[in-house]
């Protein structure tokens, strides 16, 4: 299995952990669309690239500091599951958010995301269980 898709995903995170949004930006693909989770405080979804890098933007103002943790990554096809803990710091309380994001790659770039709260639900999403997506461990 071609590692190429969550080599571009896992960029994109290295890319957010160094402050490079500039870098970061440029992995999505120009019809980007994020789905945010349920629940999440702005709605959603993003279409277009313009509207996705807005709200990147917007949360990363919500602290003076954060991580992104990523693990777990899981290739299906052109899809790239991925667990993730936000770890955020500096304006009111400090936050942890354990979140699992599924990423579509289309020519070289991320062009959809739709983030879960559970794990699970977000296996589930791309026809997997937790032990089949272990199953290579």
């Amino acid at each position: 299995m071609s590692q190429e898709n969550v080599e571009i995903v896992r960029a994109a995170f290295e890319a957010w952990n160094a402050g490079d949004m500039d870098a970061h930006n440029t992995l999505y693909h120009p019809d980007a669309v994020v789905w945010p989770p349920e629940g999440w405080p702005e709605p959603g979804p993003f279409f277009g690239k313009e509207a996705v890098v807005r709200q990147f933007g917007q949360m990363r103002e919500t602290w003076d500091n954060d991580v992104l943790e990523f693990r777990d990554f899981v290739e299906v096809g052109n899809r790239v599951a991925v667990r993730l803990v936000w770890h955020g710091a500096g304006r009111g309380p400090e936050a942890d958010l354990d979140i699992t994001g599924i990423y579509t790659v289309r020519e070289g770039r991320v062009l959809a995301v739709e983030f879960f709260w559970g794990y699970a639900e977000a296996l589930e999403a791309v026809g997997l269980s937790e032990q089949d997506a272990h199953a290579d461990s």
